[in-house]
Protein backbone atom coordinates (compact mmCIF):
# COMPACT_ATOMS: atom_id res chain seq x y z
CA UNK A 1 0.00 0.00 0.00
CA UNK A 2 1.07 3.67 -0.69
CA UNK A 3 2.47 6.01 1.95
CA UNK A 4 0.09 9.06 2.23
CA UNK A 5 -0.08 11.55 5.21
CA UNK A 6 -1.82 14.89 5.75
CA UNK A 7 0.22 17.53 6.14
CA UNK A 8 -1.45 20.50 7.96
CA UNK A 9 1.05 23.06 7.31
CA UNK A 10 0.57 23.19 3.10
CA UNK A 11 -2.88 21.78 3.41
CA UNK A 12 -2.34 18.85 1.38
CA UNK A 13 -1.65 15.42 1.75
CA UNK A 14 1.88 14.35 0.98
CA UNK A 15 2.39 10.30 -0.65
CA UNK A 16 4.67 8.37 -2.40
CA UNK A 17 4.62 6.48 -5.30
CA UNK A 18 7.20 3.81 -6.72
CA UNK A 19 8.00 3.66 -10.29
CA UNK A 20 10.89 1.09 -11.17
CA UNK A 21 11.45 0.49 -7.36
CA UNK A 22 12.21 4.60 -6.96
CA UNK A 23 10.39 6.39 -4.42
CA UNK A 24 8.90 9.47 -5.64
CA UNK A 25 7.11 11.88 -2.64
CA UNK A 26 4.29 13.99 -4.13
CA UNK A 27 1.23 16.06 -2.52
CA UNK A 28 -1.84 16.96 -3.72
CA UNK A 29 -3.85 19.76 -2.30
CA UNK A 30 -6.72 19.90 -0.39
CA UNK A 31 -9.11 21.31 -3.44
CA UNK A 32 -8.95 18.48 -5.79
CA UNK A 33 -9.23 16.06 -2.71
CA UNK A 34 -12.98 17.70 -1.60
CA UNK A 35 -14.13 19.33 -5.04
CA UNK A 36 -13.13 16.44 -7.20
CA UNK A 37 -12.91 13.44 -4.90
CA UNK A 38 -15.52 13.91 -2.26
CA UNK A 39 -13.66 14.38 0.85
CA UNK A 40 -15.81 16.36 2.95
CA UNK A 41 -14.06 16.25 6.70
CA UNK A 42 -10.72 16.41 8.34
CA UNK A 43 -7.27 15.70 7.65
CA UNK A 44 -7.92 12.00 7.96
CA UNK A 45 -11.28 12.00 5.03
CA UNK A 46 -8.03 13.63 2.94
CA UNK A 47 -6.12 11.07 3.46
CA UNK A 48 -8.92 8.07 2.46
CA UNK A 49 -10.09 10.54 -0.84
CA UNK A 50 -6.38 9.81 -1.88
CA UNK A 51 -6.48 6.21 -1.40
CA UNK A 52 -10.02 5.57 -3.03
CA UNK A 53 -8.69 7.74 -5.92
CA UNK A 54 -4.92 6.59 -5.91
CA UNK A 55 -4.97 5.19 -9.09
CA UNK A 56 -5.52 8.41 -10.68
CA UNK A 57 -3.88 10.62 -8.62
CA UNK A 58 -0.81 8.51 -8.53
CA UNK A 59 -0.96 8.74 -12.29
CA UNK A 60 -1.02 12.07 -13.06
CA UNK A 61 1.80 12.61 -10.33
CA UNK A 62 4.38 10.03 -12.54
CA UNK A 63 3.16 12.19 -15.47
CA UNK A 64 4.48 15.19 -13.78
CA UNK A 65 7.84 13.65 -12.72
CA UNK A 66 8.43 12.18 -15.66
CA UNK A 67 7.81 15.31 -17.28
CA UNK A 68 10.21 17.30 -15.13
CA UNK A 69 12.51 14.97 -13.32
CA UNK A 70 13.51 16.07 -10.26
CA UNK A 71 11.14 18.94 -9.49
CA UNK A 72 8.39 18.97 -6.46
CA UNK A 73 5.07 17.29 -7.43
CA UNK A 74 2.23 19.65 -6.32
CA UNK A 75 -0.89 18.64 -7.97
CA UNK A 76 -3.89 21.20 -7.78
CA UNK A 77 -7.15 21.14 -9.12
CA UNK A 78 -5.97 22.95 -12.61
CA UNK A 79 -3.76 19.64 -12.85
CA UNK A 80 -6.78 17.65 -13.19
CA UNK A 81 -8.61 19.96 -15.45
CA UNK A 82 -5.82 19.66 -17.99
CA UNK A 83 -6.44 16.03 -18.61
Amino acid sequence: MADAIYCFDTASVRFAVYPDGQRIVAEIQENPLRDLFGARGGGDTLVDAYFEHADVIDALALKKHRAAPGRPIRLAISDFRLQ
